[in-house]
């Protein structure tokens, strides 16, 4: 069975996003989600866990999921964007309190 973090994903309200696809990054706090990363335990209608992902806009979450698509980004760069994103993630979410280790 696989545990929810439901604090991690409602802690991303109201944050900065921290993707940041220029220039398509909306920069729009009230439009941020968690947007889960891809790794080995995404697929189809599967997500990867809670703690695997990024605080993201709008349009940054748009542009991961495939629902926009840009032709000035290769998926590198767009991969690129969702990992360091998730680190600077993962680094708030530690210095909140909301992750320990």
């Amino acid at each position: 069975m696989k545990r929810k973090y439901p604090k991690i994903t409602k802690h991303a309200r109201g944050q900065e996003c921290q993707i940041r696809l220029y220039p398509y990054c909306n920069g729009n706090p009230e439009t941020t989600v968690f947007c889960h990363a891809w790794s080995v335990d995404k697929g189809t209608g599967i997500k990867s866990p809670d703690w695997w992902g990024a605080f993201g806009c709008s349009t940054c979450h748009d542009i991961i999921d495939g629902r926009m698509r840009v032709d000035d980004l290769s998926l590198p760069e767009i991969y690129k964007a969702h990992q360091h994103g998730v680190y600077r993630t993962l680094k708030i979410l530690f210095e909140d309190g909301i992750i320990k280790a």
